[in-house]
């Protein structure tokens, strides 16, 4: 789902990041509020004074949807799902679950949670907006509270749609989950209604343009996209992590690797290794063990009239958390890696010792069948 992430800090245990995204939605947000909202609904005030507003109601913005995912996160805690932490990105925010609930209830708890919390928002900014309201001298205070709790309210409205993946459909899902008793049934009905949500929003984008608000048909039509290709995926989550659940790495590992030796030059390796085998990586082996790993980026930066006279020892990197796991590991968690590091490949390893070499394309291919044989 995301790109690059930047790390901003920490709060209450949880890591708060921004993928760059996001970046676009605030220059957005702040652009359209400054030339736009405030101008047009609280007129007299300067160009400086609309700027410094927009810039307060943009933070007040994304502040809040940091509010709605960090309850979401308490309650996830308090249920003993791990967050990796909540990340900002263009179209709000969101708190990343490493794990399916354990429960519908600690489903529905958790997907309420936020909601809940970006309506008593709205309603606590729309109340200091009340007693701020007489003075002159507050005016521009009192619009910015009152744009921060319509905003707030209607980001609780919109989560609210039974669309899985938005909290309204993990509280339909939770609802499903807990009357069938079935999680991957419940997933598949609130993702089609998902995906069905997101084409109306594409449809009423399209429409949207034709009538002439380009710029909001526009906006709707990505949202719409969004959405239905967020309720895809996480369906397809759900079954990856249902195929894999309870696997070892050691079940996808080859046993019989390609490796190579530090002795060997560099123009050996793309002659002989790259070329004939086509993968990224090579073990670096010497005596059945492990001493490190060498990669097609390393060879790259080899000069040409150097790979003769250069060995694979003089490039190789050490091996490390990135690109070995235990034969014993957990193949979701592998997975992960490879998805967080981008290798396709995984060096399996027992102490020293290298056992096997694990595939992306090997656990793709299990998931397949396996997802095909049990398709209920």
């Amino acid at each position: 789902m995301f790109g690059k992430r930047m790390k901003l800090f920490k709060l209450l245990g949880f890591e708060v990041g921004v993928d760059q995204s996001w970046l676009i939605l605030a220059v957005l947000i702040t652009w359209s509020l400054a030339t736009g909202v405030f101008p047009h609904y609280f007129e007299g005030f300067s160009t400086a004074t609309y700027i410094w507003m927009a810039i307060i109601g943009a933070v007040g913005f994304f502040a809040s949807i940091i509010f709605h995912e960090l309850c979401h996160s308490l309650v996830a805690r308090r249920f003993g799902l791990r967050i990796k932490g909540i990340t900002l990105f263009i179209f709000g925010g969101v708190a990343q679950m490493e794990e399916e609930p354990p429960s519908a209830k600690a489903e529905f708890m958790m997907a309420i949670a936020g909601p809940l919390s970006s309506i008593a928002l709205g309603v606590g900014f729309y109340g200091i907006s009340l007693v701020a309201a007489d003075p002159a001298s507050t005016q521009p205070v009192t619009a910015v509270l009152a744009y921060l709790a319509f905003i707030n309210l209607l980001l609780a409205g919109f989560n609210l749609l039974p669309a899985f993946p938005l909290d309204g459909g993990r509280v339909l899902r939770s609802l499903l989950w807990r009357w069938k008793k079935n999680l991957r049934w419940a997933t598949h009905i609130s993702s089609q209604i998902g995906s069905g949500f997101g084409v109306v929003l594409i449809v009423l984008g399209l429409l949207s343009v034709i009538t002439g608000n380009f710029f909001g048909g526009i906006w709707w039509f990505v949202i719409g996209m969004f959405l239905r290709g967020a309720s895809q995926q996480s369906y397809h989550q759900l079954l990856m992590r249902r195929a894999l659940e309870g696997e070892a790495v050691r079940r996808f590992m080859s046993s019989d690797p390609v490796t190579v030796t530090r002795g060997i030059t560099v123009e050996d390796l793309v002659e002989d290794y790259i070329y004939k085998y086509q993968y990224k990586m090579y073990p670096v082996v010497e005596d059945g063990r492990l001493v490190g790993c060498v990669t097609l980026n390393q060879v790259k930066k080899v000069p040409r009239e150097e790979r003769a006279s250069r060995s694979v020892g003089d490039i190789a990197d050490a091996c490390t958390a990135a690109n070995t796991v235990h034969p014993d590991f957990d193949a979701m968690k592998a997975l992960a890696t490879m998805s967080r590091t981008g290798s396709s490949r995984l060096m399996v390893v027992d102490g020293d010792r290298l056992v096997g070499v694990v595939a992306l394309k090997d656990m793709l291919k299990f998931l397949s069948l396996k997802i095909d044989l049990e398709e209920e």
